[in-house]
């Protein structure tokens, strides 16, 4: 086995040297990686025909009508002695419904349609599966492809409902073509309200899809839509993997809104979490089948410590047949257009991140530490999502740094398309929380932004959902505080830390769009600087709505000053459409002045230039630029109608002179903030 590696090829390893010659130290790990994946594939062909056909189990497993509206109902339960179906129709008899066991852990039943030729089971009634334990429990199960869950007002347990509707949602827009730059929305649509309630999935499609395209993003990333017995844990404690959470409404309301978000020319991610799962028994996966495995690892292994949940055992066919077939049906059945992966960093290796602060030094990312099964998974999911949908966008949430994620797997890659740029939110956040104006270190702060894997995506943002969340807030709340509960009026001249406050906003967004990656992301609400943080209902707050939602009503307050916010967020990102800063090769940085506190760089045709001094302005400023010729101010942060003082003249024409300047074959004169034509 020890040489086996030397006879496997990664076909295009190669290019993967010429972006990084030193991995060729760890070439043995890619081949052993590569070999792992080709190695599945083959098993699939061999044993299902293929990945196609096993990624489709949705369409054999948990319950399906038949042509002859007869129901057949199929479940993995390995552990278990026997089981029944029981449910509305039966009169919840817990015998009179047994499953036929068959091999592999697999049980079958098949109901016959009623006499009006009807199916057995009606829409919108409930069932349960019965599990016989070997120990002789009786316990009370849902199936783990339950389409559909619901939960009644007193209960705290969710209840499987045999989901099958006579006139399901048609769809009538086809999918937008994969956008060059990515322009992600992050939402929740239970907070897309300013009501103190869970808002809908219809409120979303109404109310909130038309600021999004305004705004001039192209893509949403949804949360919190794999079912969720605990609303608070933000949608990160999964119970059911196939149901769209219906606190928010119906399945054909959650494809309504896709279809009405296809037709605006927005692609739309789901946040997938395939990292761990619910604790639940009753209402979640852990222990179907009475075993403390099942489709998780046996403790410890099984277990995350810190978030209290179990863990997928990747090596296991029927584990991967559950996953594999999960991201299938959220493609063809929602019709997703790809997904954010959470929580990659704890799927990569065995000490799931805890204590690893990842200093960058390879030896990390490799060997031992490293979880070849869930990695293994990660390629595979990659190369079948990439293959069956060309135009699939892949997030991954890694805060490791692992070289190769978004390289493709042909490389010897994960096959990610994009990394969340989580070094930059905490910048931000630090910065904010420690320094004063006059300290802030420019140099760093432009080598967070710049710091990153040539060759490989990254999504940049200032903040995300993670800042918002309790105990930390949003950064418009980090800069104006309390000032913002009463000083946010535009009738009234801006105090000092709300004249700060909203300069800095705005800067802090634009220079992290234009030099922090291939993509950016906002957090629902931000772009105009919702105040405050988020907090969902629980028993330590009394169960209150209060810093759940988000309050759209404060944009449309014309004197209040969140408008001038919305506006530059709304500006700033239909300038990256017109110049496609995002989908250029990265800036080219010119100067970063720390006693000016200046920041210059040049992409894709556009000058950015940022004066983060706290009270200079610098007049007849000479800026380094490639390209010769006229240069005009296209975006200006300090524009009376997004809050700023108005100062500079928008008629001025800047010309190069064939002057090099910090590394740049010309140069003008200017004002800062400035981009050209």
């Amino acid at each position: 086995m020890a040489d086996r590696e030397d006879n496997v090829t990664v076909p295009e390893f190669s290019s993967l040297l010429q972006m990084d010659p030193y991995l060729k130290t760890y070439e043995k790990d890619f081949k052993r990686r590569y070999d792992l994946l080709q190695k599945r594939l083959f098993e699939l062909e061999e044993a299902e025909g293929g990945f196609d056909q096993f990624t489709r189990s949705y369409k054999t497993f948990g319950v399906q009508r038949q042509p002859d509206n007869s129901l057949f109902f199929k479940e993995w339960a390995p552990a278990a002695e026997a089981l029944f179906l029981t449910g509305d129709f039966n009169g919840w008899d817990k015998f009179s419904h047994p499953y036929t066991k068959k091999d592999f852990g697999k049980w079958e039943l098949i109901l016959p349609p009623k006499h009006d030729k009807s199916p057995a089971v009606d829409h919108h009634t409930k069932l349960k599966v019965v599990v016989h334990t070997k120990e002789g429990e009786r316990l009370y199960r849902i199936s783990p492809w339950a389409k559909y869950v619901n939960r009644e007002e007193k209960s705290v347990i969710y209840d499987w409902v045999h989901w099958d509707p006579p006139q399901p949602y048609n769809v009538i827009h086809p999918r937008p073509a994969k956008p060059t730059s990515l322009r992600i929305y992050e939402a929740h649509v239970g907070i897309a309200s300013p009501e103190g309630k869970i808002a809908s999935y219809t409120n979303f499609t109404n109310n909130v899809l038309p600021r999004i395209k305004d705004l001039g993003y192209n893509c949403i990333q949804l949360m919190a839509v794999m079912e969720h017995a605990y609303y608070a844990s933000f949608g990160y404690q999964i119970t059911s993997f196939f149901a769209a959470s219906s606190r928010y409404g119906t399945p054909d309301e959650l494809k309504e809104l896709i279809d009405v978000a296809h037709s605006m020319g927005i692609v739309v991610l789901l946040d997938v979490v395939h990292s761990h799962a619910s604790k639940n028994t009753e209402d979640g996966l852990n222990h179907f089948d009475g075993s403390n495995s099942c489709y998780f690892h046996s403790p410890p292994r099984g277990e995350h410590k810190l978030w209290d949940s179990r863990l997928f055992n990747y090596s296991s066919w029927e584990v991967l047949r559950f996953l594999l077939s999960n991201l299938r049906w959220w493609m063809e059945e929602y019709r997703f257009d790809g997904f954010r992966f959470d929580g990659v960093t704890s799927m990569l290796y065995h000490h799931h991140g805890i204590g690893s602060g990842f200093s960058g030094d390879y030896s990390e990312y490799f060997g031992l530490q490293v979880d070849e099964d869930s990695l293994v998974y990660l390629m595979l999911a990659n190369h079948i999502l990439h293959t069956l949908y060309p135009d699939c966008i892949t997030v991954a949430e890694d805060v490791s740094g692992m070289p190769a994620l978004c390289r493709p797997v042909e490389e010897g890659g994960l096959g990610f398309d994009y990394r969340l740029a989580m070094a930059i939110p905490d910048k931000w956040i630090q910065i904010l929380k420690e320094l004063k104006d006059e300290d802030w270190n420019i140099g760093n702060i432009t080598h967070t932004l710049t710091n990153r894997r040539y060759g490989e995506k990254c999504i940049a943002y200032a903040e995300s959902h993670d800042q918002a969340l309790v105990g930390d807030k949003t950064l418009a709340f980090w800069l104006m505080d309390k000032e913002m509960y009463t000083n946010m009026s535009s009738l009234i001249p801006m105090n000092p830390i709300i004249n700060r406050g909203i300069q800095l906003h705005k800067m802090i967004r634009l220079i992290t769009h234009g030099l922090g990656g291939e993509g950016y992301l906002n957090f629902i609400g931000n772009e105009f600087g919702h105040p405050e943080w988020l907090d969902f209902p629980r028993e330590g707050n009394n169960q209150s709505y209060h810093y759940a939602r988000r309050q759209f009503n404060l944009v449309d307050m014309d004197h209040l000053r969140y408008c001038q916010l919305y506006a530059f967020d709304r500006d700033m990102n239909r300038t990256e459409d017109k110049y496609g800063w995002l989908a250029a090769p990265p800036a080219y940085v010119s100067a970063k002045h720390e006693e000016d506190k200046v920041i210059v760089f040049d992409r894709a045709n556009v000058v950015f230039i940022f004066n983060f001094h706290p009270n200079k302005s610098f007049q007849g400023y000479r800026v380094g630029v490639e390209v010769p010729g006229k240069y005009k101010i296209k975006l200006d942060s300090d524009m009376v109608q997004y809050g700023g003082h108005g100062r500079l003249d928008h008629g001025t024409e800047f010309f190069t002179e064939a002057q090099p300047f910090n590394g740049r074959s010309n140069s003008i004169l200017t004002a800062p903030e400035i981009m050209k034509d």
